[in-house]
């Protein structure tokens, strides 16, 4: 298990803005960063390129929906002076418990405001499977970016691939290397994160990219992130520079952290 705090990892940056990518687990990651960030004494931001759910009280206790990003950036302006946490969104959708969220445009605006040190953007949709493959459109990620999180669920390994358990599985079948049905396997996860259409499709170039290898629940999938972890390492297109291997909910927990040469 690593000694290193995530914060140190992840935060050196006073300020900055952090995406989420991918699928297993995103939003829960997301507000887990926002509790480390608050406990370190910054204003924090949460919010989506994509779509979200309506966070609980424990997640956010500020929530300001509006579609204008200066109106967003007015109220959290008097928000901030009580709580240092606000999710925001442009609109509710209807009939459902879910929020829209704001253009890459939109979210520059809020990193150029300076009213907050770190902007959180959920910026991909998964369906809640444990694993995604992009299509043309995917992921919305703010050109603003200083660090790009692709989130991945262990929980997939040795399922059969279906629509199930991985979102646009045509898609994913032909950049793992699997046919319908055939299991999700290490080496198959790792094709996926190195192939160009794969989980860091459309990162942008200055952004730190990192894979969190989610839903570790025991010691034969930490064990498994950790053989992912040493394959990306000799990939010869290993896009990321570090694998961390962990748990989102409850209290975050970081069981491993794998360093790897990055070499996009």
């Amino acid at each position: 298990m690593t000694a290193l705090p995530i914060e140190n990892l992840l935060f050196r940056e006073h300020q900055g803005v952090l995406a989420l990518i991918g699928a297993g687990g995103k939003t829960s990651l997301m507000f887990q960063f926002a509790r480390l960030l608050l406990r370190s004494g910054h204003r924090v931001l949460t919010t989506t390129t994509t779509k979200i759910f309506v966070p609980t009280r424990e997640q956010s206790a500020v929530l300001i929906v509006a579609s204008d990003p200066q109106s967003v950036l007015h109220q959290s302006s008097s928000s901030l002076a009580n709580s240092r946490h606000i999710t925001a969104a442009a609109q509710r959708l209807p009939n459902s418990n879910k929020l829209k969220g704001f253009s890459s445009e939109e979210i520059l605006q809020f990193a150029e405001s300076g009213i907050f040190d770190w902007i959180l953007v959920e910026a991909d949709g998964a369906a809640h499977r444990p694993l995604k493959a992009p299509a043309a459109h995917e992921p919305v990620i703010p050109s603003c970016t200083s660090i790009l999180i692709a989130v991945i669920g262990l929980d997939v390994l040795n399922q059969p691939l279906s629509e199930k358990v991985v979102f646009r599985c045509e898609l994913a079948g032909p950049r793992m290397g699997l046919n319908q049905d055939e299991h999700v396997s290490e080496a198959a996860l790792v094709r996926l994160i190195i192939h160009p259409g794969g989980v860091f499709k459309g990162a942008p170039p200055g952004a730190r990219r990192l894979i969190f290898l989610n839903k570790s629940d025991d010691a034969e999938l930490r064990a498994a992130g950790s053989r992912i972890a040493t394959m990306l390492a000799t990939a010869e297109a290993n896009p990321a520079e570090a694998v961390i291997v962990g748990q989102a909910l409850d209290e975050l927990r970081i069981h491993a952290l794998h360093h790897l040469a990055c070499t996009p």
